[in-house]
């Protein structure tokens, strides 16, 4: 039966490619559709519930009232039905139908609801342009996505229950007591009024507290997660303490909001218990003098004093039920802010799947800026009247100083960032018009800071094709020169080999291990087109010399761009392409540039052992490439 239930609700539907909705009612329908049914059932069964509880203070009332007038002697004969009527609402009724409700929130709805909201918002996030999450933590969206998913499941989950006690109770309330004397109804009355003014205080004050909270939440989380992430370089500069002061600006931050929140809950909690206490007051004292007039009996004066008991205790529920609910709402727009922004880079209504049968790639007066792609990084053109077109097969290499746009070029390429004018064409096909996924997946990439995902050794080098059979990842490990070192890695585990986790981006392995794994994977990954950035600037030269061979011969019957530093790991390839500011300023062979004289030849004596000062960059440039040739 449990199964049953639980499997009511799909936690993992097709992925839902819908730009989510920006304002709160919208966003929370959004993800609270697909399971209207099961929350009408669960609101049905908490009005039956309420219904039933209520009743029993009318129960209440009539056995005081049996019990004060009738004869011990005769009465289970006269009232017996009515008490087997009661019990059979409190030793059937109500248990079932609190198991079925149960059935309904716990299985069906608490677990699969929030994990279907992570699991659509998660792929929506992945849809993200790259400059999306390098401007934010990864720990704080992260952060933002669990607390979110908990926060529209207890919003609407809080939002029937509360709204539905509220409204049975007090129509329950005002029945029962109006039967007995109308008068007595004027303290219900009464509370409401002040209850509801009490709220409309309150409730919007700790809901900007709450939104607050939230991001100083979020913020404080992202702090610590970064210092974790980054613990290497922390203690690389000696900046733990540093790194404590940083995340403790944050924790105090977040701790005002939480002082603010309880001093309201503190204000609001000592107004509700001394409304709730006029309240009793005022129904005992009615009560007594109705009942001394003779217009009220006892059963009416106990089913009375047992409603504002029973108020007295709901109150302070729906207090901290309704201080809950806008908490969460702040939780829920303060992700909205997050995940409602719109995708950067978007695949065309008409978009098709990349075709690669030659290989040939052309800028064609390709012009670029960060300042509107990504507000993170310096404004102002990058790239300017870019015209280059790289021959089937041909392999190029892409030589500048620092911020020429070598790397921009290669991001644009695999259109993380769209062209601003002009276009890029893969065998005529412009890129803006195929599918991210298609034309990512006919290139294959190294770069300089390989990242590693924290999984094992074979699932790392797999990601270039997840389908490669065992002998094929094993081809590739060989083919750089990987095999050596990986068969004596072992993780905490004790799993050793390819089986072995790698830690977080791959923490556990030295630079040059990293990069031969990330070798390994887009040899394994076999891409007609193979883009090189900066790919064996972690090895040392014995390495470098070793695994050469085997990226020459990756590189056959490919298109290869290849940017690197070093310029001996690209002096042989087809052509070399000079790049400063953004523009092409020479190009051809290793040794027409040599005859030339121009930049790459000044940069090739600095890295030969000249290193030959000039006037436009002797300090700066110069001692960062003397650095690389050493």
């Amino acid at each position: 039966m449990f199964s049953y239930f639980e499997k009511l609700v799909d936690a993992f539907p097709p992925v839902r490619e819908d730009s989510p909705p920006s304002s709160l009612g919208r966003f929370i329908w959004h993800y609270a559709r697909p399971v209207w049914p099961l929350l009408l059932l669960y609101a049905l069964g908490t009005t039956l519930i309420s219904v039933a509880e209520v009743s029993l203070f009318g129960f209440l009332g009539s056995i005081v009232d049996w019990l004060s007038t009738r004869s011990r002697e005769t009465f289970l004969q006269e009232e017996g039905w009515r008490l087997a009527l009661i019990a059979g609402v409190v030793l059937v009724a109500l248990p079932i139908l609190t198991f079925l409700s149960s059935l309904i929130s716990f299985q069906a709805i608490f677990g699969n609801f929030p994990m279907r909201f992570r699991w659509s918002v998660h792929n929506w996030l992945l849809g993200q342009s790259l400059g999306f999450f390098q401007d934010e933590f990864a720990g704080r969206i992260s952060t933002k996505l669990m607390q979110t998913a908990l926060a529209v499941r207890e919003t609407v989950m809080k939002s029937i229950g509360v709204m539905l006690y509220v409204a049975v109770y007090f129509t329950g309330i005002v029945v029962l007591i109006a039967a007995a004397d109308w008068r007595l109804v004027l303290p219900f009355v009464a509370w409401l009024g002040l209850y509801v003014l009490m709220l409309r205080h309150f409730i919007p004050r700790l809901m900007l507290v709450a939104s607050d909270q939230a991001g100083a939440r979020a913020a404080m989380t992202g702090r610590i997660v970064d210092a974790y992430a980054n613990i290497g370089t922390v203690k690389l500069f000696a900046h733990t303490e540093r790194e404590a002061v940083h995340a403790r600006r944050s924790m105090e931050e977040f701790l005002t909001t939480v002082h603010g929140q309880a001093r309201l809950i503190n204000l609001f909690f000592s107004t509700l218990y001394a409304l709730n206490s006029l309240l009793l007051f005022s129904v005992g004292a009615i009560g007594i003098w109705l009942w001394t007039a003779n217009s009220l009996s006892v059963g009416a004066i106990a089913v009375g004093l047992g409603l504002v008991l029973r108020l007295n205790g709901m109150s302070q529920w729906i207090m901290w039920e309704v201080s809950e609910l806008f908490e969460n709402i702040g939780t829920i727009r303060d992700g909205i802010a997050t995940f409602t922004l719109p995708v950067a880079l978007t695949d065309a209504s008409d978009a098709k799947a990349l075709a690669v049968p030659q290989g040939e790639v052309v800028f064609e007066r390709v012009g670029f800026s960060y300042g509107k792609a990504a507000p993170h990084r310096a404004a102002g053109p990058v790239i300017e009247d870019f015209t280059l077109r790289i021959r089937p097969g041909e392999k190029i290499g892409l030589v500048g100083r620092s911020g020429a746009g070598k790397s921009t070029l290669l991001n644009l390429l695999l259109r993380f960032y769209d062209v601003e004018t002009g276009r890029i064409l893969i065998d005529g096909q412009d890129i803006a018009g195929v599918t991210q996924n298609s034309l990512r997946s006919a290139i294959g990439v190294v770069t300089q800071d390989t990242s590693l995902l924290h999984r094992t050794i074979g699932e790392n080098i797999l990601y270039g094709r997840p389908d490669a059979s065992e002998a094929d990842l094993r081809h590739a490990v060989e083919r750089a020169e990987a095999s050596g070192f990986i068969a004596g890695l072992a993780d905490s585990s004790g799993r050793r080999g390819l089986d072995a986790e790698v830690g977080e981006r791959g923490v556990k392995l030295s630079g040059g291990q990293r990069q031969r794994i990330a070798i390994a994977r887009v040899m394994l990954k076999d891409a007609p087109i193979l883009l090189l950035d900066e790919a064996t600037s972690a090895l040392d030269s014995e390495v470098e010399a070793a695994i050469a061979e085997n990226l020459y011969r990756l590189m056959e019957g490919k298109t290869v761009i290849a940017v690197a530093h070093r310029l001996s790991t690209i002096a042989a390839l087809d052509r070399l392409v000079v790049i400063d500011q953004g523009r092409i300023l020479e190009e051809g062979t290793h040794a027409d540039l040599i005859a030339r004289g121009g930049l790459y030849a000044s940069l090739w004596a600095r890295q030969a052992g000249g290193f030959l000062a000039d006037g436009d960059d002797a300090d700066a440039s110069g001692a960062s490439e003397r650095r690389a040739a050493e």
